[in-house]
């Protein structure tokens, strides 16, 4: 129902808690794996080092449907979504107000990108050099250095395919 596998269904439902929670996050937001994920990973991780359980979560599962709607719809970057995460643990509002006031949407405007990518093309020649005479390894680098220069807000999808396009 929820498109994840058995086993994460298995953890998934290890309390009537947790599975509560991880059905309320999955219906807010229509995406079962990705929510699955979180709940697994980050949110547990992050329960796990607080020495709570689900039950005391800060953030609500329809909190959390939120920041998973957010990555879905390309909003966020699963880098990005972990910085709107952190702020909902703290209590800092709600997901949309994060993202607005620490300035956390990605960027995916092809004009800035492109600006972005032109600089780092210009400025990073060896990389260039290096790609062309066939070392995948230096697209990675480059892509790097557009992700830094974008301080980690660019779509890295987009990046990946505009930088593939500039370098043909």
């Amino acid at each position: 129902e929820y498109g994840v596998s058995a086993y994460d269904a298995g953890l998934l439902t290890g309390s009537r808690a947790l599975a509560d929670y991880f059905e309320a996050a999955a219906r807010a937001c229509g995406q079962g794996k990705l929510v699955a994920n979180w709940v697994m990973g980050e949110l547990s991780a992050t329960l796990n080092k607080a020495e709570r359980d689900i039950a005391q979560s800060p953030v609500s599962a329809v909190q959390l449907g939120a920041l998973v709607a957010r990555i879905q719809d390309g909003t966020l970057s699963g880098k990005l979504a972990k910085q709107v995460f952190e702020g909902l643990w703290e209590g800092a509002g709600e997901v949309d107000a994060i993202i607005e006031a620490r300035g956390l949407k990605q960027m995916s405007d092809s004009g800035e990108l492109e600006k972005i990518i032109d600089d780092v093309l210009a400025a990073n020649q060896k990389s260039v050099e290096e790609f062309r005479s066939g070392k995948e390894k230096a697209f990675n680098a480059l892509i790097g250095q557009v992700m830094k220069a974008s301080k980690g807000k660019a779509n890295p999808a987009q990046v990946n395919n505009l930088l593939k396009a500039k370098l043909q």
